[in-house]
């Protein structure tokens, strides 16, 4: 009787064994058939729907998202002035633990400590557009912007001489896009002898903030030949200061980016010229880098998306075109 039982006993264990073994099995299996997908954040300077730049950034991530498998959740603010709600939005994506975390520093400095805290988690980090002063990123994607500040004041030198008063029209101070593009402006201006330019005025990324503060300008310095703003708010709101005043053959007006409101003023003959980005691009390429960041291969640490000009003569162009108005089948080079 008692061997019967230890019989017993050898093939339950045995059989417990076997299904645990086919349970395991089963469970391995069904995760390669099911695999998880890439849980990323995506935190942009910000969520309003009325700049174009960022409209467009959003498209190009949804569409890497698809093509990748990735699970996105994007989260901001109303305004790129919200630094502080920035920050404690880094945080609480830190809290959620996502796979990696993508995003545009609304501030130079002060996001460094958020910017620490991604990385001491562990959580790896795709900055995308503006950066911050220490480097901290797996990769950066994004306009060299600096050149482009530079591309922008060569620009303008064709319509405005060296002894004519110059403005910069800015957004956001302290932000690493607004610093490196006013570098690049002054930086180029002043080596072709332009030592006349007035203060630069801050949009706070706003339309109607820039209108008010260039059409002040403009009234109090009647003598300014040409500014250059530095993005689509700022171009925008001193290209409808110009047009107020009449003074679309009076100054000469480069801007940043491209939206319907400067495509009209360039048709307008009120900006000269706008040096565009590729936001579709940086948000589809933020992604990619990001799915192969969490893969373990190695990716390149800065990735220049690009600008070109853009005038009233070659906007109409097929391949410009497409700039202007970017589709979601417009897609990077892999």
């Amino acid at each position: 009787m008692m061997g019967k039982t230890v019989k017993w006993t050898l093939i339950s264990l045995l059989l417990t064994g076997l299904l645990a073994v086919g349970w395991s099995g089963y469970r391995t299996m069904s995760h390669t058939l099911h695999p998880k997908k890439p849980f990323i954040i995506y935190i942009p300077k910000t969520i309003d729907p009325s700049i174009e730049f960022w409209v467009v950034m959003q498209q190009g991530v949804t569409m890497a998202a698809k093509e990748f498998g990735a699970d996105i959740k994007m989260m901001g603010t109303e305004t790129e002035l919200d630094v502080e709600e920035q920050i404690d939005i880094v945080e609480e994506a830190i809290r959620s633990k996502p796979d990696a975390i993508m995003l545009a520093a609304s501030d130079y400095i002060k996001l460094i400590p958020a910017v620490q805290q991604i990385r001491e988690a562990g959580i790896p980090l795709i900055m995308v557009d503006s950066n911050v002063e220490v480097d901290l990123s797996n990769s950066f994607i994004a306009t060299d912007n600096y050149e482009a500040g530079r591309i922008s004041a060569r620009l303008l030198k064709e319509h405005v001489k060296p002894a004519e008063k110059i403005a910069i029209v800015s957004y956001i101070q302290g932000t690493g896009t607004s610093l490196d593009r006013e570098k690049g402006v002054r930086d180029e201006l002043g080596a072709s002898g332009y030592s006349n330019i007035s203060h630069t005025i801050f949009s706070e990324g706003q339309v109607q903030k820039s209108y008010e503060l260039t059409r002040e300008l403009l009234m109090k310095e009647p003598d300014i030949s040409g500014i250059v703003a530095l993005n689509e708010p700022s171009t925008v709101g001193a290209g409808k200061a110009i047009l107020n005043l009449g003074l679309q053959s009076k100054v000469s007006l480069i801007g940043f980016d491209n939206s319907n409101s400067e495509i009209r003023l360039i048709d307008r003959n009120v900006i000269q010229a706008t040096v565009i980005q590729r936001p579709f691009n940086m948000g589809y390429l933020a992604v990619k880098t990001a799915i192969s960041v969490i893969k373990g291969q190695k990716v390149e640490k800065m990735v220049d998306t690009g600008s070109k000009v853009i005038t009233k003569y070659n906007m109409y162009t097929n391949e410009n075109q497409k700039l202007l108005f970017p589709f979601e089948d417009e897609l990077p080079e892999k």
